[in-house]
């Protein structure tokens, strides 16, 4: 065995980087398929979608990113016509952004095509390792949130 994967966490090191890799990958049409979101904006509405319009602020407090950053982020979004920007809807200044009727399409798309790529995968799975996996997942999600400072909203 490589010894640069001697212990447990190389291991997991190690795979997480192939499922890094492998993940764009798991749709048939996610390789510079016309209409896909790109990875951040995927990110970003799902966020949105999670929390309901955010400001600059808010989103970057939620990812660690600077305003510039997502100021270009979120700009492209607009140009795609899958955010518009609102009013708070709580009477603040900052403006918001919310996911556009489009917006909602392409990313329940997105997921629909990511999902069935998933299943693909798992296909030779049981329904309870589908299960466990999610849960030992969703556990290292949630201790890398822990750490970071930045829970994910969950359902």
């Amino acid at each position: 065995m490589d010894e640069r994967r001697e212990k447990p966490v190389d291991l997991v090191e190690f795979e997480m980087m192939l499922l890094g890799r492998h993940m764009h990958l798991l749709s048939p049409k996610s390789r510079g398929a016309v209409g896909r979101l790109d990875r951040s904006a995927y990110i970003l509405l799902s966020r949105i979608q999670a929390e309901g319009p955010m400001s600059i602020g808010q989103l970057s407090a939620a990812f660690g990113l600077d305003a510039s950053t997502l100021n270009r982020q979120t700009a492209a979004m607009l140009r795609a016509g899958i955010v518009e920007r609102i009013p708070d809807p709580e009477g603040g200044m900052a403006r918001k952004f919310a996911i556009t009727e489009e917006g909602e399409r392409r990313l329940a798309a997105d997921r629909a095509e990511n999902r069935e790529g998933l299943a693909k995968v798992l296909t030779g799975w049981t329904a309870e390792e589908v299960a466990d996996f999610a849960a030992q997942l969703s556990r290292l999600n949630r201790d890398v949130e822990r750490l970071d400072g930045r829970p994910w909203p969950r359902d």
